[in-house]
């Protein structure tokens, strides 16, 4: 069984009049990286703001390692907050800074210019200590952050955003160096991002927020893999949708009519029966294309246009007056604007979601 280490019980949050967070309940485990992820204005600051003591709860309860800490200050509860800006001081060197936490709790020179050491060995920026803050890149100011608040043992970092500001191809490798650093220490973090390229890369599990409220939890590959719901679907990564009633049944599959000229095959997963509406969802990099027509979920389309980025080629087709995505591998095979194709895929590579589900949600 493994440990609760932060806890929101019956948790909301108000401004006024505008509910913020309303009514969640969230287990954080001890040693895990969770993400809340979402768009802006969906709450997941808020909630971070609460579990750090800096906002409190409008109701419900918040526990860190069993303990009620909802009326606790920040620095009575064992959590650090890094942020998007750093906050480093600018006018001590980075062995101060990092060492800042331990000073004030009148931990002995010897064993904080130990740890200071370790941390610094750890982020791989040993021999900067007696520089300044403005001596280094954005990057290597964020891990000073990160250190910085590391150093003191908390039982949960809290992490809002702190890549934001960092170039792309930096973000990805401190994607990688932040993983390994929460692994190495066993530390619980908290990560709060918009981006889904962070959650999905870095997570144990993904808390996706929508309107104040939990849209669903889980691995990164369950919610790109089975997305619960419409929104879920949509907001990790694109689709291919297509919407329509299911109107004939064979062992194992389901004919779904969606408009007067189009079927398509889905398997049977017993969550669904004859006369149900349901979205039936594609993934771009299960899309095929050929020259060829194919017996089952093939469509005849035309290619409108190809966005090349390296590793892979987006390929726009348009089928009727939809268009559709797939991706394809390099530029194995790039075809010309206006080529006829067929577009097809396997049906296990479909995922299937009610629209009353949708509805509900």
């Amino acid at each position: 069984m493994k440990k609760v280490i932060v806890e929101l019980r019956n948790f909301s949050k108000s401004y006024g009049d505008k509910t913020v967070i309303e009514n969640i309940n969230l287990s954080v485990y001890e040693g895990e990286f969770l993400t809340l992820l979402g768009s802006s204005g969906c709450g997941k600051t808020t909630i971070l703001r609460s579990i750090s003591g800096l906002d409190k709860p409008t109701k419900g309860k918040v526990y860190i390692d069993g303990d009620d800490v909802t009326e606790l200050e920040p620095p009575q509860r064992q959590v650090n907050t890094i942020f998007q800006n750093y906050a480093l001081f600018p006018l001590m060197t980075i062995e101060d800074n990092v060492a800042f936490g331990l000073k004030m709790k009148n931990v002995p020179k010897d064993e904080i210019k130990e740890r200071v050491a370790k941390m610094m060995e750890l982020v791989h920026l040993e021999g900067y200590e007696k520089r300044k803050p403005k001596e280094l890149s954005g990057g290597e100011q964020q891990r000073v952050s990160i250190i910085r608040g590391l150093i003191n043992n908390p039982k949960v970092l809290l992490l809002d955003e702190p890549l934001s500001a960092l170039d792309l191809k930096l973000r990805k490798k401190m994607h990688i160096e932040l993983k390994q650093l929460q692994k190495k220490l066993g530390i619980t973090f908290i990560y709060v991002t918009h981006d889904q390229d962070e959650a999905l890369s870095m997570s144990d599990r993904i808390v996706l927020l929508k309107d104040g409220k939990i849209e669903q939890i889980g691995s990164p590959v369950d919610i790109y893999e089975k997305p619960n719901s419409l929104y879920v679907a949509d907001f990790i990564g694109e689709i291919n949708k297509f919407t329509g009633e299911i109107v004939s049944e064979t062992p194992e599959k389901f004919k779904v009519k969606i408009n007067d000229e189009l079927e398509l095959s889905i398997l049977d997963n017993k969550k669904f029966k004859l006369g149900d509406k349901i979205h039936l969802i594609v993934r771009p990099e299960n899309i095929k294309i050929s020259t060829t027509e194919r017996k089952t979920n093939c469509l005849k389309g035309v290619i409108s246009e190809q966005v090349y980025d390296g590793s892979f080629t987006k390929v726009m087709i348009k089928v009727d007056k939809q268009i559709y995505k797939a991706i394809i591998s390099g530029n194995d095979k790039l075809y010309k604007k206006g080529d006829e194709v067929y577009i097809y895929w396997t049906i296990e590579d479909a995922i299937i979601l009610g629209c009353e589900d949708d509805e509900e949600k």
